[in-house]
């Protein structure tokens, strides 16, 4: 799931608050279709979860496990590109 770097930015920009496919695909800089089928492969893996309010329908992380992954992630490339070994794990 993490291997795509729009689901990542998806993931990022659904952090702090939920949203909908057009604010998201607005944020990611991509079209709402887009936008859809990289939801959906978020919510099949559990990801994001939807909530519908009349004809629209907002996203948000699952959980907190999602964005931390992801800040985990970025910790770990950010470490492997400047050389600098990251921290030994807890």
């Amino acid at each position: 799931m993490l291997a795509d770097a729009t689901r990542i930015r998806l993931i990022l920009a659904l952090r702090d608050e939920e949203m909908s496919v057009n604010h998201l695909a607005n944020i990611v800089d991509i079209s709402p279709a887009a936008v859809s089928q990289h939801l959906a492969k978020l919510r099949l893996a559990h990801f994001v979860t939807t909530r519908q309010d009349g004809t629209r329908v907002f996203y948000r992380l699952a959980n907190e496990h999602a964005s931390q992954l992801v800040s985990d992630a970025i910790f770990q490339a950010e470490h492997s590109l400047d050389g600098t070994p990251p921290p030994p794990a807890a």
